[in-house]
């Protein structure tokens, strides 16, 4: 089933089956589903004013595997949507529900996010993006919003193993153009993003493909807006913790791409970072460590 744009279709195209409990429920989700997307099946049922069976019942009759695989649906469908404030109110119903410690419901979602990335990247895609990496001429790193840590990241180890890496993640939309015009076949655009997803980074993957140069998409789902122009979509699951992004998974994605990188450039890398083990010694970039004592 796929759970984000289509729900609503779905929702149409089977009101004519629904029993007249299940209409009540669907009517509800169309006009409300910013509200519902957290509301316990039991709860869905009080409003709608049918039995919490009935709620479960109407999941399944719109082909999901129960009451959790449609409320994941709802958030796929909303989360592009919320506006910050709603985030935080959403997300913070959600921790209190769980009657956990907060440091404890976070950690605990994040294990689980990069558990769904594990189980649902495709490995050949995965490898076929490193070997774009490797052998482009150029790399243009796109990222906005919260995601620009993420283009921050990769820059700074992806500099250290190769040349010609251009981060174009800067707040302004004209001034990443700036970057990439020059971007033609030969090249590659990383593109990041998640929702809400930046349209800066949506309109440079399309510039990007448009030009001939191959396009890598770091997203959240393949209908994501980056998707459509990229040649390789890896996704990695985000989701909303207060207003505040989870971006653990996909950073894990990215750390996977350097350490493979690294591994296949292993000797030419390593000659690299001898240079710059010398001026980083020379020029004292790190401190010597812990400071001895005298008597």
């Amino acid at each position: 089933m796929n759970g984000n744009y289509d729900l609503l279709k779905i929702i149409d195209d089977k009101m004519g089956d629904l029993s007249k409990g299940q209409k009540r429920i669907a009517n509800f989700l169309k006009d409300h589903y910013d509200k519902a997307v957290y509301l316990t099946a039991s709860r869905l049922g009080e409003i709608a004013g049918v039995s919490e069976s009935t709620v479960v019942r109407f999941a399944i009759e719109l082909g999901f595997d129960g009451y959790p695989k449609l409320q994941e649906a709802l958030q796929e469908l909303v989360k592009n949507e919320l506006t910050a404030s709603q985030r935080m109110k959403v997300s913070s119903d959600r921790i209190v529900r769980s009657d956990k410690h907060i440091f404890k419901s976070v950690l605990e979602s994040d294990a689980a996010r990069i558990a769904n990335t594990l189980d649902t990247i495709d490995q050949r895609d995965f490898d076929e993006a490193v070997d774009y990496i490797i052998n482009a001429k150029r790399v243009y790193i796109v990222g906005g919003r919260s995601s620009s840590a993420l283009s921050n990241f990769l820059d700074f180890y992806l500099n250290l193993m190769r040349d010609d890496v251009i981060n174009a993640s800067t707040g302004v939309v004209t001034e990443t153009f700036e970057h990439i015009f020059r971007i033609k076949e030969g090249d590659l655009l990383i593109g990041i993003s998640f929702p809400r997803y930046s349209n800066k980074t949506v309109k440079a993957v399309e510039y990007a493909h448009g030009r001939g140069a191959r396009t890598i998409a770091i997203t959240d789902s393949t209908q994501s807006p980056l998707a459509k122009d990229a040649n390789i979509c890896l996704t990695a699951r985000s989701d909303m913790l207060s207003f505040i992004d989870s971006l653990v998974a996909p950073l894990s994605l990215i750390n996977a791409l350097l350490v493979a990188v690294s591994l296949k450039c292993e000797d030419n890398i390593a000659e690299g970072l001898d240079k710059l083990e010398d001026l980083w010694g020379e020029y004292r970039i790190y401190s010597s460590g812990i400071k001895k004592k005298y008597l």
